[in-house]
């Protein structure tokens, strides 16, 4: 058997007085969300509603599919229900990393998808181009910056996956760069780093709780009506009479109402889908993050990161972390936790083990930051699909469209999906199918995860092998060979 090998984190762990000094009043609170500042509120429903399109969820699969509705036709009713406030889940409160990829990196889509990978890389980077002219073209004031993105070798073992994406990448013409050692460390100094591959036209950084309060904002503008703490309990599908209408029963602080839409689009993410058929399609992952206090100008002089990539390093737990618009680090990541269930609570949110190890481990990749304070901690559930990336369903002949699964990857996983959707309506209308929804990523749907406790256990097991693996110099055991054969997974 081999041995058991440590990872840098654990071979180069800060003093405890210098962790205790960094945790010590910090507030369980987002710090994108307090960075809004008051924002601004939508009243609940009250009254019985028609809408040409009504919209479930006021995250950014909502968000972007109400705008993008109404630019397509601005003389429909589009009505938007959130359960509680805008941005208030997902949305507004990642990390921010607006990746092009839509397939939760270029392995994972080359393996599922190989025939169609060079038409999912490009709508992938169309995609985000067109993120950034609507950020552009409708003023969202979210602090977007196209400042790519650096994946890092963090142990020896990981710099071959490096040097081989750097050559995938090299034949197929696109400007990736490969970093040693010596380089990367010069670009960004971290004693963790072995190498790095900085990946400039892959991703744009943007503040994700503005992201989705401008959102809220244009589509107000637009004509949407949006309604906050307005729960829907229940969709009933239309009756066979062509003028039937899809009926969301709704519950809120005003009482109980209904919304009758010819289409409905769902972006519920992580909660439990309206469509019973989709709801072991994802499970909730929590996934936790902190933030420093704001650097001050010779302390980030000492680290460098000039170009303000985003960063995550390649291990199965992997983190990410960014520099935001007042120069705090935003770190998160390694740690995925499933609660049995897939139970979904606030007291989940607060995990003191994890937010010290977060601490331990960006102290370990910049000791230079020993003796500044982490100011916010929080955590959010992520929606993990078996094939790590978005899925998309459909009901009522195609009048209830539904898309979730993004696993982590969805800021810009998102608006594709909400184009998708707004596609398939057109195709309903009579129009022919797109090259986005005659996309076999779009047109199959990954299996479910098993119903509990199975379900559980699995997770457990994969979570376990996973840090085996980190562990084992990369070497998969047999469960996660078994799983990459079948094309089902867990992702960290």
């Amino acid at each position: 058997m081999a041995r058991q090998q440590q990872t840098v984190f654990e071979r180069n762990i800060p003093a405890r007085s210098v962790v205790d000094h960094a945790l010590a009043g910090t507030r369980k609170a987002v710090f994108w969300q307090d960075d809004v500042g008051e924002p601004t509120t939508y009243p609940a429903l009250s009254a019985p509603t028609r809408a040409d399109v009504a919209v479930v969820g006021g995250g950014y699969t909502g968000l972007w599919s109400a705008v993008r509705a109404k630019q397509r036709n601005p003389g429909a009713r589009v009505v938007l229900v959130e359960a509680r406030s805008v941005g208030w889940a997902a949305s507004g409160r990642n990390g921010g990393f607006c990746e092009a990829s839509l397939t939760h990196g270029d392995e994972n889509g080359r393996k599922r998808w190989p025939d169609e990978f060079d038409v999912l890389d490009r709508l992938g980077h169309e995609n985000l181009a067109a993120m950034e002219s609507a950020v552009s073209d409708l003023g969202l004031d979210c602090q977007w910056e196209r400042t790519g993105i650096v994946d890092l070798a963090v142990e020896p073992h990981q710099i071959d996956w490096l040097q081989e994406a750097a050559h995938d990448a090299a034949r197929a013409g696109v400007p990736h760069t490969f970093l040693d050692r010596a380089k990367m460390r010069a670009e960004i100094a971290s004693p963790t780093y072995e190498a790095g591959l900085v990946r400039p036209d892959d991703a744009a950084l943007v503040h994700p709780a503005r992201l989705a309060a401008e959102l809220a904002r244009v589509a107000s503008e637009l004509g949407v009506e949006i309604f906050e703490q307005t729960r829907v309990t229940r969709l009933v599908p239309p009756g066979r009479r062509a003028d039937s209408a899809v009926v969301l029963r709704t519950t809120s602080p005003a009482g109980e109402a209904a919304v009758r839409a010819d289409r409905v689009i769902l972006g519920t993410n992580v909660f439990p889908s309206l469509l019973r058929r989709y709801r072991l399609h994802t499970v909730p992952v929590y996934d936790y993050v902190i933030a420093t206090e704001p650097l001050s100008a010779e302390l980030l002089g000492s680290i460098g990161w000039r170009g303000r990539q985003g960063l995550a390093d390649v291990a199965n737990q992997f983190h990410y972390y960014r520099l935001t618009a007042d120069n705090r680090i935003v770190f998160g990541g390694y740690d995925a936790v499933y609660h049995p269930g897939g139970r979904l609570s606030r007291a989940y949110e607060d995990r003191p083990e994890t937010f010290r190890r977060l601490a331990e481990h960006l102290l370990t990749t910049f000791p230079q930051l020993e003796g500044s304070r982490l100011t916010h901690r929080w955590s959010g559930a992520i929606d993990t699909s078996t094939r790590f990336c978005a899925f998309y369903g459909q009901a009522a002949g195609g009048r209830v469209q539904h898309a979730a699964g993004f696993t982590g990857l969805g800021v810009a996983a998102t608006h594709f999906a909400a184009q998708v959707m707004l596609d398939r309506f057109d195709v309903l209308d009579g129009s022919p199918d797109t090259e986005r929804t005659a996309l076999q990523m779009v047109r199959q749907a990954p299996p479910p995860f098993p119903p509990e406790p199975v379900a559980a256990a699995g997770i457990q097991a994969t979570r376990w092998s996973l840090d085996r693996a980190d562990h084992q110099r990369g070497r998969r055991n047999v469960l996660l060979r078994s799983l990459d054969a079948l094309g089902l997974g867990f992702d960290s």
